[in-house]
């Protein structure tokens, strides 16, 4: 799903946020351990990311029925938490995770 500008703007900051107040885990491992200890409400994957890491995370999310959004650039979800680049995100912040979803699904819907 392609997110607006305004809205993968949001999304971006709001990915800053949650890091900064640790309500989020960066990175494969962090967000598979918090995944299996159904800590991780919502996750952001990096459509660029290699498969190894995708085929990782993506079936653990799935399983466990974690809602999650791609955004296309690992670059640019790394820069946002302070990293050269992620492949994924989790939040952990269960009221960040609801405003999250809460945006994704406003855009899908086509409202600004």
């Amino acid at each position: 799903m392609t997110l607006s500008p305004s809205s993968h703007a949001r999304l971006l900051r709001l990915i800053g946020l949650g890091v900064r107040s640790g309500g989020a885990v960066v990175g494969v491992e962090r967000v598979r351990e918090g995944a299996k200890k159904n800590k991780v409400a919502f996750a952001i994957v990096a459509e660029d990311a290699s498969r190894h890491s995708l085929d990782k995370v993506i079936p653990l999310l799935n399983a466990r029925r974690v809602r999650f959004v791609g955004i296309p650039s690992a670059v640019e979800l790394g820069g946002v938490v302070g990293r050269e680049s992620t492949a994924v995100v989790g939040i952990t912040d269960r009221q960040l995770a609801k405003g999250i979803r809460a945006l994704v699904e406003l855009d899908s819907a086509g409202v600004p």
